[in-house]
């Protein structure tokens, strides 16, 4: 008699939510473009809160006592957008995150999709007068500390879609910003590195 041996298959996916898994991608038109490997600093960035560095080709958030350390690209101000960073989290105890921050009209008022070393989830956030709201969260493998991973978000009108180190989590519209700059975050007493931010 045959031995029947059971086969266990596992599927193992970067990312879930409650989106079908046939997301068409959206593309933005590419008018204009920008690369920082931050080899040198570009005069454009502003620091709006937190303590941000040009270290060894990397822009470095070190401050550990602010709520969001910001730092956005004064350079020019859009709509529909494609933009992307490599960020490695270096320490953090309460949080240890890194954002892109996309539509900026200021300090106070933007989107952000960010990860955490510290969590499984990867969320966009609307800050408006301030005021932080998720609007959007996946399921992720937690990013590792001292290693660099990537965020991408593509933005074409109100619909707005993110990627954790290529893999497509969030798809979602929301009109509460139409324009503005571009930037990148952390929060609490995240020590985070980027590097490779192009738009």
């Amino acid at each position: 008699m045959k031995r029947i041996i059971p086969i266990c298959i596992i599927f193992l996916v970067g990312c879930s939510d409650e989106k079908p898994t046939t997301v068409t991608p959206i593309e933005v038109e590419h008018s204009q473009s920008f690369k920082d490997d931050f080899s040198k600093q570009d005069k454009a960035w502003s620091v709006k809160s937190g303590q941000w560095s040009f270290e060894n080709g990397l822009l470095k958030q070190s401050a550990t006592d602010k709520r969001f350390p910001l730092i956005l690209l004064e350079k020019e101000k859009l709509s529909d957008v494609d933009v992307s960073v490599k960020f490695r989290p270096i320490s953090g105890n309460i949080d240890a995150s890194g954002g892109v921050v996309f539509r900026a009209v200021d300090k106070d008022n933007y989107f952000i999709v960010r990860a955490n070393a510290l969590e499984d989830n990867f969320r966009l956030y609307t800050f408006k007068d301030g005021h932080r709201s998720e609007i959007a969260s996946a399921t992720v493998t937690p990013p590792t500390f001292g290693a660099f991973h990537t965020i991408r978000v593509v933005a074409k009108g109100k619909h707005i879609q993110a990627y954790l180190d290529g893999i497509l989590c969030i798809d979602h519209d929301d009109d509460s910003f139409s324009k503005g700059y571009v930037g990148l975050w952390t929060k609490a007493d995240s020590v985070t590195e980027f590097d490779d931010f192009r738009y």
